[in-house]
């Protein structure tokens, strides 16, 4: 089964075509282009380098969130018209648990974080494997609740495992509240990387649907919609 993967849930636009055995091509770009302007380009890429046809895949994955609402939709679209075009199925994988999927070996908690803005982080808990074992669902929490309910799943004295773009903006929060607890992935596994995205796709082939049933995952409304409930919420006071 050949896998083409798509990323454009967070900062990094990413590409990956894989089979049962092998990362055929991967490519993620954190650049200052804006991920629907790049990702066709980075599509055709994979193809050129893999030698490969659209009709030479059998599965198509993408990220379906949590993540940027707008960055979702682009990887959710892109995916479901090429999805459409070729008449193969598609899979769709969390974001979290690919960002889990980096750390294959480790006696601590990963515990992966997006930055969810308006003072709260995406996050779950994961122990370390090849699928990640889950500890905590997907949640939009400010990070205090977050790491409160990671502490509540962790053995007595086991360390927290920290990546994915919610760190940079919540780690010196992280480390006064969890001391030596905490680490911190080194740069290299800290994001999301389409290669385990495609990697996921082969775990979760059993839930393919058609494209018309594709669908993007939110933890919450978008801004626009929270705005406007805040102004209705306000008018009826």
């Amino acid at each position: 089964m050949m896998i083409l993967a798509l990323d454009t849930s967070g900062p990094v636009c990413g590409v990956a075509i894989a089979d049962e055995t092998a990362v055929r091509y991967e490519a993620a770009a954190l650049n200052r282009a804006t991920h629907s302007a790049s990702l066709m380009a980075m599509v055709d890429e994979a193809l050129t380098r893999t030698d490969l046809t659209m009709d030479a895949i059998d599965l198509f994955a993408a990220v379906t969130g949590p993540g940027s609402f707008t960055g979702v939709r682009i990887g959710v679209s892109t995916l479901k018209g090429l999805a459409h075009g070729a008449g193969k199925p598609c899979v769709a994988v969390d974001a979290l648990e690919a960002l889990a999927a980096n750390i294959a070996e480790s006696d601590a908690l990963v515990c992966p974080i997006q930055d969810a803005r308006a003072g709260q982080v995406y996050g779950a808990a994961f122990l370390a494997g090849m699928p990640p074992t889950r500890m905590l669902p997907d949640m939009a929490e400010k990070l205090d609740v977050f790491l409160e309910k990671a502490l509540e799943v962790a053995r007595e004295g086991q360390k927290l495992y920290f990546l994915g773009d919610g760190v940079k903006p919540c780690r010196t929060q992280i480390e006064l509240l969890l001391g030596a607890r905490a680490v911190f992935a080194p740069p290299h596994l800290a994001a999301l990387r389409p290669a385990a995205v495609a990697m996921l796709a082969f775990v979760h082939a059993n839930a393919q649907v058609d494209y018309l049933a594709f669908a993007p995952m939110y933890l919450r409304a978008p801004q626009a919609e929270r705005a406007r409930l805040a102004r209705l919420g306000m008018e009826k006071a």
